[in-house]
This record gives structure tokens, sequence and C-alpha cells, in this order.
């Protein structure tokens, strides 16, 4: 494993999608597609069975000795959030391929295949709806939701896939939840600060809290701000920021279960200054590992919401856009991930995940593992998101030694440079 390697090959991934206010790498752009093309290019180059799903998802298989056995396969995404950040998903993807590239140079030969999978559409900035490419292999997208999504700009993602050689009307075909895999492994940044508050080097992840997320719709009436009086009003604004403030204390009354609930967008019209909002629009996100905890949220804005009709005259539209479920990662993996990390001596803590992962949508088809490095200041989503170089070579240490473990070692060799053409 060469840590310089990993993070040149960062370097020239981030190089996509560089910008003056972050890494701009959205789903289903030329950024994202030439960022696959690298990866695949890589990975020819180690020898190893590539393919793109039908998803546009990148497959990447370095062959065992034994055809017959399941896979172990390690995966993150490669798209980022607007102005986002060098290191959330990417680090995933350049740790598989690390893994791989220092299998072939040490002559590493395993009884199971190694896969190395590049998700597509992680990220819910552009489409309003995350994990997409996850979803569509382990079959937990249908025809009439992909047809539905579309961007800020109003392209669909029927139109957005054309432009890498996909076609919706296939995606579901990405499905593999049928085919085995014995493990599938997730290297990301931790994006908070328990780490780094626990003084431990790796997190061992025992659930994710999954998305609730709303679309709300409010119509009141558009009147001139000077002419009209303040009890005659029906200001959409008002009403919008009112709910907002209702969110965030649904969600405090759920502090125990570690429920959290955020208004991410909030749009009005007609937006002029002399105009009293007649339309507002926000999108709330709630999230927990406890579903009657984030049901309860869910209820309380409703409740808020009926009020504040009847208040401000008012109407308050609310809708349901994703709903995914808390995922327990696997017992048995948790363990041995923590057995890997007290053999090579890196101190570990077991903690739930609040942000979602492509690992929650595996791990309900095959035993899989989500592993956390530290977060600078807890800070992700950002262009000043960063990771100190020496907790990525621990983390992709403990990965290194349990893909391997899992993978089964048959034989170590020289060089093998000459065989595949490296």
């Amino acid at each position: 494993m060469k840590i310089s390697r990993v993070m040149e090959t960062l370097q020239v991934i981030n190089q996509m999608g560089e910008t003056n206010h972050g890494i701009e790498r959205l789903a289903y752009t030329l950024e994202e597609q030439q960022a696959k093309q690298y990866i695949l290019k890589e990975c020819k180059k180690l020898g190893m069975e590539t393919s793109v799903d039908a998803a546009g998802n990148v497959i990447a298989k370095l062959p065992g000795t034994d055809p017959y056995l399941p896979a172990v396969a390690i995966g993150s995404h490669l798209d980022t959030v607007y102005s986002g950040g060098r290191y959330d998903g990417a680090l995933g993807v350049v740790a598989g391929l690390e893994i791989v590239r220092t299998m072939v140079e040490e002559g590493i030969e395993t009884a199971h295949s190694v896969e190395l999978i590049a998700f597509a559409c992680e990220e819910s900035s552009r489409f309003n709806f995350a994990t997409l490419g996850s979803k569509a292999m382990t079959g937990k997208v249908d025809q009439e939701t992909l047809e539905e999504l579309q961007d800020k700009d109003g392209i669909s993602l029927r139109n957005a896939v054309v432009n890498q050689g996909l076609e919706l009307d296939q995606f579901l075909s990405a499905n593999r939840k049928n085919t085995p895999l014995k493990a599938f492994y997730e290297l990301h940044i931790e994006q908070g600060l328990k780490l780094i508050d626990e003084k431990k080097s790796v997190g061992i992840v025992t659930g994710v809290a999954a998305p609730l997320r709303l679309a709300i719709e409010i119509e009141g009436r558009s009147s001139h701000s000077g002419t009209t009086g303040m009890t005659q009003r029906k200001d959409a604004l008002l009403s919008a920021s009112e709910l907002s403030l209702a969110v965030e204390k649904a969600a405090l009354l759920e502090e125990d279960f570690g429920t959290v609930a955020t208004v991410g967008v909030l749009e009005l019209a007609p937006g002029a200054m002399n105009v009293v909002p007649g339309y507002a629009s926000l999108k709330v996100d709630i999230r927990s590992t406890n579903v009657e905890s984030r049901n309860r949220v869910l209820n309380r804005i409703k409740e808020r919401a009926e009020l504040l009709e009847e208040k401000r005259g008012t109407t308050i539209s609310m809708k349901v856009i994703q709903e995914d479920q808390p995922v327990i990662m696997d017992e048995k993996g948790r363990k041995s991930l923590a057995k890997t990390c007290e053999d090579v001596g890196v101190s570990y803590l077991f903690m739930a995940s609040g942000a979602g992962h492509d690992a929650m949508n595996m791990a309900t088809c095959w035993p899989s593992a989500l592993i956390f490095v530290p977060s600078v200041d807890g800070l992700s989503h950002h262009p000043d998101e960063f990771t100190e170089e020496k907790d990525i070579e621990t983390g992709l240490k403990v990965l290194e030694a349990e893909v391997l473990k899992q993978a089964v070692i048959v034989s170590k060799g020289e060089d093998q440079h000459a065989s595949t053409g490296i």
C-alpha cells in the first residue's frame, strides 16, 4: 500500500469538477463521467474485468482462483454535492483501487474475486434522490420514481443519463441482488466529530440512519406590501418560517434517539421586495436510526401545518419524496472488523451513522460493513472538507487487512506487472 499514490489518485480525480468554490462533480454530468472513465482505465491496467451497468455504476473485478466463490466487494461513489469536498465518496473508491494495485504488485492471489464498485448518483443534490446507483443495484427503486426525477434546471433524469450512453428504461436491469457477494465494504470520512472527540482512529458503523424527505408547498396570496393590511395577509413566507421552526422543535423532542431534521431548501414567489409572498416551497430532511422517532417528528410537522393553515389562511400540501429504512450493519462483520483493528493495532469506536451511504442499500442484500475515518472539524459537503493523510492510511490499513482476510489469500508471489501489462 502506498499512501502517496492514494493521495495522488485523489488529486487526479478532484481535478474533474474542480471550481473556485469546491468540487462539483454532480451525478450524471460530464465531470462525473470523466472520473468514471479514469477509474475504468486504471482498473483495466491492473487486468481487472470492467463494466458499467445499466444505472451507470462502474464494476471492476480482479478474478480469484475459484470462480465459483462469491466476490468480496469494495466501493463508494464519485459524485459530489454542489460546492463539495475532496474526500466524500472518492476516498472509498480510491481506497479499493489501491488495495487491488497492491495485490497485483505483490502478486497476492485470493480464492475469492475482489470487486471495486463506483456507484452512480449517491448524493441527493442534483435530483433530490440519494444513493440511486446502489438502489438500482439492490432492486430498491421503481420505474415510476425514476421518471419523476429532475434537477433544479428542469433536466429530467431520463435526459441527463443519455449523455453517458444510458437509457432510463434499462435502469432496473442493474439489479443484481440475486448475485452472491461474500461481503461489501465501504471506507468513508465520518462527516462528524465523534472519532476526534473520542480520540479513536476508526469508526465501525453499527447502523445507518436513513432519511425521510418531504416536499412542502405553501399557497398564500400575493398582494401589494404597501396597501395590504397586516391582518389581511396570507403570507406564505411567514407560514414557511413558522413551519421551519416547528421542524426544529419536533426534532429536539427526539434528541434522545439521535433524530435530526433540517429544512435544506426554501423557495419563494414572486420574490419581489414590495410583494407579500404568495407561494413558498420547502424541502425537509428527517433522519434517525429509530423509525418510530422519525415518524413522531413527521406527525408533529403535519399537526403544525394544519394549525398554520387556520392561523394564516394558507394552504399547505406535503408529499413524502423519499422514505428509506434505517439499516443495521452485519453483526458478524462488525466483530470481524473489530478483531482486525486489534490485530493491526488500531483504536476503534462502534458508532451509528447519521448520513446515508451506499453501504446501507448493499447491507439489505449482502453482509456489509461501513468504516469511518476522522473528518477535521467534523466538516463535510464543504470545500474545506479535510481528512489527515495519516488517518486515511490507518483506515486503508484496516480495510486492506479485512478484505484480504475475507477474500482468503492463497498465494503471494513476485511483482505481477509483466503478466498484467502494467
